[in-house]
């Protein structure tokens, strides 16, 4: 019988992934034994195959279909092998332009606003780039992303190459029922997450007289139109006491997640926040404090407090975010960042960073780990600065640290946030810096007070250290 790749599937290799598929709309490429790979290296329209367990298997996955003699997989599924290392996915900031000047922007080195931005003809070249690396998912950001007069077409052109968007940062201004068919039309649906810093205290945060307003009627109207919304919410001392009104609002409009973020001390942000920004013991004291009247409510709505706690209502669970490695799970060759591992990130000056969340200070500085305005994607993902960094993994943090190195926790917390590591420990640590957030949350026995208060929920994170 003769077989072709569904034309969803997508046959792939990387230097040291020797075999893998995408699948349309899936981020993540899936791994194949060779035995699956060998077969489906003949699933194209012209070899007679033999049907077996493993060809069954395929077919039942609907990762081939029986097909005539001469029916070829399309140009996107054939197979095709990269050079450079595995990295799936995108976060593209298109532009540094936005229609608001938040008071938190963790974009900007200060509180001038960001002029930066790619022009169509560059963002066609990167994309044209990022394929032939094997980048299949994007994210898309800013600024204010839709702010670009090629906003709809940049998104055409992502997927017109087999690529797709998979999450689109916004403020929810520009969001309308045009837009939103325009989007449905070329097969982008991506999880929206729209930025809405609480009931009361939006306009403030945003620097916009109606943003509040606005954004309500975004996440409204995508809902309505079928799309996943996640609202990203930023607290500190002036709207801590708006989080639980706000969680009712998102949770009764059909707001698929709410992401509760502390504003960190990036240069904007400590430049305007005039001591709102929470401390470390008061943000998890009032954030469990949270989490515990949230989980009496009854609302379903899943809860993502950043860094801290991850809260899943519908199965009676949580997930404490500092334990990066439950009991028994950890080993020296994870990535530092398992995330960022998978994701290039790009700025909208073209600086290619570890994650955009660095973008401002690292800008602030000096510091630069390479510039795809000055070489090509696939050089910086193959050796050099960027490479060197992104591929650091946890036993490189723990013999370059020697406080995380000595430390009883840290085959639980990894190390922590790159990110975070990088802001709090100081320039000259670099990315090997020991998170601070982290070690004040294990080292004041915030686990066991996790632990403790949502004893009746099932705990996603074991630790065998109390």
């Amino acid at each position: 019988m003769y077989f072709r790749l569904t034309g969803n599937v997508a046959l792939r290799s990387w230097k040291n992934v020797e075999y893998a598929c995408y699948i349309q709309g899936h981020p993540y490429a899936l791994p194949l034994t060779m035995k699956q790979a060998k077969i489906l290296l003949l699933c194209d329209g012209e070899h007679d195959l033999e049907v077996d367990d493993t060809v069954l298997g395929l077919a039942v996955r609907n990762l081939i279909v029986c097909c005539e003699k001469g029916e070829h997989p399309s140009a996107w599924s054939s197979y095709k092998k990269y050079d450079n290392p595995y990295f799936p996915k995108m976060n593209l900031m298109i532009t540094g332009k936005c229609n608001y000047n938040c008071l938190h922007c963790f974009n900007a080195a200060d509180n001038a606003p960001l002029m930066t931005e790619w022009t169509f003809e560059e963002l066609c070249d990167l994309f044209d780039q990022a394929r032939d690396c094997g980048i299949h998912a994007l994210t898309i950001t800013g600024g204010e992303p839709m702010v670009h007069r090629n906003f709809m077409e940049i998104l055409r052109e992502i997927h017109k190459r087999g690529m797709f968007v998979q999450e689109l940062n916004t403020n929810g201004y520009y969001i309308t029922e045009q837009i939103l068919d325009e989007m449905k039309e070329i097969g982008c649906r991506p999880l929206v997450k729209i930025s809405f810093d609480g009931i009361g205290f939006h306009d403030w945060m945003r620097n916009r007289k109606g943003a509040e307003e606005k954004t309500l009627e975004a996440m409204k109207l995508c809902i309505e139109n079928g799309f996943d919304v996640k609202a990203q919410t930023q607290v500190h001392r002036k709207n801590v006491q708006a989080m639980m009104p706000t969680a009712k609002v998102l949770c009764d409009m059909g707001v698929k997640e709410m992401r509760i973020i502390r504003t960190t001390e990036v240069p904007r942000w400590e430049m305007n926040a005039r001591g709102a920004c929470l401390g470390m013991e008061e943000y998890y004291e009032t954030m469990l404090d949270f989490a515990k009247e949230y989980l009496r409510t009854g609302m379903k709505m899943e809860i993502d407090v950043w860094q801290f706690l991850r809260l899943f209502p519908e199965t009676s669970s949580f997930q404490v975010v500092p334990v990066s490695c439950a009991e028994g799970v950890y080993r020296d060759t994870y990535a530092g960042c398992r995330g960022n591992r998978g994701m290039v990130a790009v700025t909208s000056s073209g600086e290619i960073v570890p994650c955009i969340q660095m973008s401002g200070t690292m800008q602030q500085r000096g510091d630069s780990l390479g510039n795809v305005h000055k070489d090509r994607l696939k050089d910086l993902l193959m050796s050099g600065s960027y490479l060197e960094n992104i591929c650091a993994t946890v036993g490189d943090v723990r013999k370059n640290n020697p406080k995380c190195g000595a430390c009883k926790w840290f085959e639980y917390c990894t190390g922590g946030c790159r990110a975070l590591a990088y802001l709090y420990s100081g320039e000259s640590k670099g990315l090997y810096g020991e998170d601070l957030t982290k070690c004040s949350f294990f080292e004041n026995g915030w686990y066991e007070k996790v632990r403790d208060a949502l004893s009746d929920w099932n705990n996603l994170s074991p630790v065998g250290i109390v």
